[in-house]
């Protein structure tokens, strides 16, 4: 083995930290374009609820499943499966929508990512 072999060196590599300016657009702000047209997935839960497999095949039209929520509750809205926001059910224009009520701070959301 040689003194250049870099397979069984077990140094790190080093990179210089990450600057606003280095990713900064014009006028100093984040350049965020690249990222305004990633889908991502809009989850409205309106409530869970468990019950045995036995329940679950004994479900027909008209059955009824109660969920551990209240009516009027509102409902959790999570973007690719990380609660974002709460809100409540509204219709406009024939359609059905939600109106957030409260909107989780950025900071929560990425303490709940850790």
């Amino acid at each position: 083995m040689s003194d250049t072999d870099t397979t069984t060196d077990p140094t790190r590599a080093a990179f210089e930290p990450l600057t606003a300016d280095a990713n900064a657009g014009s006028g100093g702000d984040l350049n965020l374009d690249l990222l305004l047209d990633v889908p991502v997935t809009l989850t409205l839960e309106v409530g869970r609820a468990r019950i045995p497999i036995r329940n679950l095949l004994q479900l027909n039209q008209g059955s009824v499943v109660e969920l551990e929520r209240a009516a009027g509750d509102p409902l959790d809205v999570y973007i690719n499966g990380t609660l974002i926001a709460q809100g409540e059910v509204v219709v406009v224009n024939d359609r059905f929508g939600v109106r957030l009520t409260d909107v989780v701070s950025p900071a929560e959301r990425i303490k709940r990512l850790r």
